[in-house]
């Protein structure tokens, strides 16, 4: 049930949060679909961790991998506190929408459908939300949960064009180009991004480069 996202055009990023914050907001207002600022606010903060791929995948005995959703799952319900079971459960609904957003094509050509990512993640994410609803978290971000969990492919939807839209640039390798402004202030580097559409901040080099 693995997902081979090694030949995807999504390259690990230092910083992209702005980046995916204005691509959400374009994506959102295309689609129709409408989110709390909460809800939004999170997505863009997953997408900006699994950006880096030590995040997204697990080292294992076996070696890194992107763990199967059914073996979380079996985490999840072996957990022996309900904090255990919460961060699984959490973890599960992040991956799937992620991998069901980005990676839906390599999905189309394996035996486990993007249906099953969905169904996985919006499940997680409504178990997740009954779980903490009646607690201080889940006043502070209950309702983030049970949106997901209720729209969870729309918001699906929502990544697939971010991602088609970071893919349109591809042959400019535009996420890379990002990470080497981002680490060297290549001032080059820098007026390929704005006429891609990325207007980089110089101040972020500089706070990267020292």
């Amino acid at each position: 049930m693995g997902v081979d996202t090694r030949n995807e055009r999504v390259i690990p990023i230092a910083n992209l949060r702005e980046f995916f914050r204005d691509s959400i907001d374009d994506a959102l207002a295309n689609q129709q679909v409408k989110i709390d600022d909460q809800t939004a606010h999170y997505v863009v903060n997953m997408l900006t961790l699994f950006a880096r791929s030590e995040e997204l995948y697990e080292r294992r005995p076996e070696g890194v991998r992107l763990r199967p959703l059914a073996a979380m799952l079996s985490d999840a319900l072996e957990s022996r506190t309900a904090r255990e079971r919460d961060a699984v459960l959490q973890r599960i609904g992040d991956v799937a929408l992620f991998i069901a957003g980005f990676f839906a094509e390599s999905l189309a050509r394996r035996s486990v459908p993007v249906d099953y990512y969905i169904a996985m993640g919006g499940n997680a994410y409504g178990s997740l939300h009954e779980s903490v609803r009646n607690t201080a978290r889940g006043r502070a971000i209950g309702q983030v949960f049970e949106e997901l969990a209720h729209k969870f492919q729309l918001i699906v939807r929502v990544l697939g064009e971010v991602s088609d839209a970071a893919r349109t640039a591809s042959d400019q390798d535009l996420l890379r180009l990002y990470e080497v402004w981002l680490r060297t202030g290549s001032r080059r580097a820098a007026q390929r991004l704005r006429k891609l559409g990325v207007y980089p901040l110089e101040s972020l080099a500089a706070r990267q480069t020292h």
